[in-house]
């Protein structure tokens, strides 16, 4: 996944953007080798964070932003994209949680990372979409996640319409991707066995 550095916002390279017809003519249903490769499995982990408003609303894709001090590491192992794996929601330590039990288990994740040039950020940030049905939204709650493999590179979109129709490829990606059996990292010791009895 070679990048192209143009310049630098506040000290992280932003990479040349891709070319996104010629890219979107040949999506691959599956992404990655049958088993994680080196830098993968990528642990993180922090508070989740108040984002930029619009996965939900504007895209149908609702997500969880990292804080902003977990992308220097991030950045050091994962070049700008859309990656896959696993992520868990878990309620702050010595805390009752609102959510379902169901809520805390671990369920497929798909992550960009990067500047989203649709919306010409200034800033960086990794936002994650955990593919389940949340009974309640979780800002303050610690998330895991484990990234186990790459989608595809951050393009630069001319229509809200194909950022859309790429999201939901990117979801059906994952999925096919982590149903392979070198990819049951769902019971990980990284996560958590959280009883929220």
């Amino acid at each position: 996944m070679p990048a192209t550095h143009k310049h630098l916002l506040n000290g992280l390279p932003r990479p040349t953007q891709i070319q996104t017809q010629s890219f979107r003519a040949s999506r691959p249903s599956i992404a990655g080798p049958d088993t994680p490769e080196p830098p993968y499995p990528v642990p993180l982990e922090g508070a989740v964070q108040h984002g930029f408003g619009r996965g939900g609303k504007d895209l149908g894709c609702p997500t969880a932003n990292l804080p902003d001090e977990s992308l220097p590491d991030m950045v050091a192992t994962l070049e700008p994209g859309v990656y896959y794996g696993y992520a868990q929601v878990l309620p702050p330590e010595g805390q009752p949680s609102r959510l379902r039990s169901e809520d805390h288990q671990v369920w497929p994740m798909v992550m960009s990372l990067g500047w989203n040039p649709f919306y010409k950020n200034e800033r960086m940030s990794a936002e994650i979409h955990i593919m389940h049905e949340f009974s309640d939204d979780f800002y303050g709650y610690n998330m895991r996640a484990l990234v186990l493999g790459y989608i595809r590179p951050e393009l630069d979109y001319t229509s809200r319409e194909a950022l859309r129709e790429d999201i939901e490829i990117d979801k059906k990606v994952a999925l096919a991707s982590l149903a392979r059996p070198g990819y049951k990292y769902n019971s990980d010791p990284f996560f958590s066995n959280y009883d929220k009895a």
